[in-house]
């Protein structure tokens, strides 16, 4: 996706969201993820654009200046504190966004490279809740802040907004050299949840899109391992949407997080085209976000079909372009706060 040029097709759906909401469902996500409570009307980053930032992707050079991050894999983990621009809420506004996008970067002043980074991040943060999101395939830097400003925005999140970016090339055949990344970004996302959850502070919510989702359950797989059960307790919401994982794989992991599995909401689609795509390149092994609910709901995560939601091609990004998927989300974060 490159901002600033041709309508996007998450612009497109953006323009149609308020005309779907005000339609009745045909039915619920299942197993109350969705329900009536009234939205808030501003999220925290709105109130305070930004974005916590950190990142196993090269630093550009000069740092801090456009495009902040390459797609080159760096040295150990970074921290970047990342003000944005907030969309123009005017009514013109919301029709030109469709065009420009709505959130963008406006600068990145602090860029803390080295074992001090996960600290940093941790104090950045003051011991309130964090809402981490962790980008899938073919991102870059621009698009995956982006991405995760707009996901903290519109589930109108009260604390403070991050970003787990790792090195992906943003390129259509460089599925391989992202998937490889993404794995080899394991180790500094562990060391940034130890961090996080080491302070002071509120609980950790995790929404974690497609091969994001695999970095995410192989690093909490890791952590359990290292530092026991216990070392989860400050982890709330994990939110797999549209996870591109062999569902054998996904199964492992998940048996391998014992009782925090029941953290674990599971955002799937059949009719998700990325994913079937993505299957096929894994030689027909059917991904985790495409798989039967029953299978997925054996396991002891819950699950949230948005087959019905999907009105596009592809379907791969519900959860940013679709108010409905986003209640799942606000659902899920909400009930992990609960005593």
């Amino acid at each position: 996706m490159t901002l600033n040029a041709a309508p996007t097709r998450r612009g497109f759906a953006r323009l149609g969201l308020s005309a779907f909401a005000s339609l009745s469902l045909g039915g619920c996500f299942g197993d109350g993820l969705l329900g009536d409570a009234a939205p808030e009307k501003q999220s925290a980053l709105d109130v305070s654009p930004v974005l916590l930032v950190a990142t196993t992707r090269r630093p550009a050079d000069p740092a801090g200046r456009p495009p902040y991050f390459t797609d080159q894999r760096g040295r150990g983990l970074s921290f970047a504190t990342v003000r944005l621009a907030p969309p123009d809420r005017s009514l013109i506004g919301k029709v030109s966004s469709v065009v420009t996008g709505d959130w963008r970067i406006a600068g990145a002043p602090r860029v803390v490279t080295g074992p001090e980074a996960a600290t940093a991040f941790a104090e950045a943060a003051l011991g309130r809740d964090v809402l981490l999101y962790v980008h899938g395939y073919r991102e870059s830097f621009e698009t995956a802040a982006v991405s995760a400003a707009q996901l903290s925005d519109g589930i109108r999140f009260r604390g403070v907004s991050g970003l787990f970016t790792w090195p992906s090339a943003g390129k259509t055949f460089d599925y391989g050299y992202d998937r490889e990344s993404a794995l080899w970004s394991r180790d500094a996302f562990e060391d940034l949840l130890r961090a996080l959850a080491a302070a002071q502070g509120g609980r950790i919510h995790i929404v974690a899109h497609s091969m994001g989702t695999l970095l995410t359950l192989e690093t909490l797989r890791m952590l359990r391992a290292d530092a026991g059960e216990t070392a989860l307790n400050r982890i709330g919401a994990i939110v797999l949407a549209a996870p591109d994982i062999d569902i054998d794989l996904f199964t492992n992991g998940i048996e391998r997080l014992g009782t925090a599995a029941q953290k674990i909401t599971v955002i799937s689609s059949t009719n998700d085209r990325a994913l079937e795509l993505s299957s096929t390149i894994a030689g027909g092994v059917i991904r985790a976000g495409a798989a039967d609910r029953g299978r997925l709901e054996a396991l002891g995560v819950r699950v949230a079909d948005a087959s019905d939601y999907g009105s596009g091609i592809i379907n791969h990004d519900l959860f940013l372009s679709n108010v409905e998927v986003q209640q799942v989300i606000k659902r899920a974060v909400a009930r992990a706060d609960r005593p």
